[in-house]
């Protein structure tokens, strides 16, 4: 039966603490060798299960959730894994569709242009030198 990463979290802390109070308390007020090797022993078993119990709760923050990152909102908030799932499914079909319609349909045909142009309906612009005449009438007066 595996370990939950709360009691190994527990248990790491609880170790440390009988480690030091048997190294501090009692190892070094008797002056006993054998105390102090055990406590020592006891508070380095409790930061391998305290460094144990936090990897694993590392891990089990990191949720695989399939689906896009796109679909994670920057809220904090997320899709379930089964809406994800959802999403995902419904966009990859709209892209199929859309792949689908782009290959099987052929491009309209570009009207063609009618073989000589309409009639010139505006009057002729005026000549250089009716515009230079005019020009010369305006600037004097």
């Amino acid at each position: 039966m595996p370990v939950s990463q709360g009691t190994l979290i527990y248990l790491g802390v609880l170790l440390i603490t009988a480690g030091a109070v048997m190294i501090f308390g009692v190892g070094l007020h008797y002056q006993s060798v054998l105390l102090f090797i055990f406590g020592l022993l006891l508070g380095l078993g409790g930061i391998g299960l305290l460094i144990s119990g936090l990897c694993m709760a590392k891990r089990n923050l990191q949720v695989a959730v399939p689906g896009h990152f796109l679909l994670h909102p920057r809220t904090g908030t997320r899709f379930s894994p089964q809406q994800a799932l959802a999403i995902q499914r419904r966009l990859d079909r709209i892209r199929r569709e859309m792949s689908a319609d782009s290959v099987s349909r052929t491009p309209d045909p570009e009207p063609s242009l009618p073989s000589t142009p309409p009639p010139w309906t505006m009057e002729p612009p005026p000549s250089y030198d009716t515009v230079m005449k005019s020009q010369e009438q305006s600037e004097q007066l």
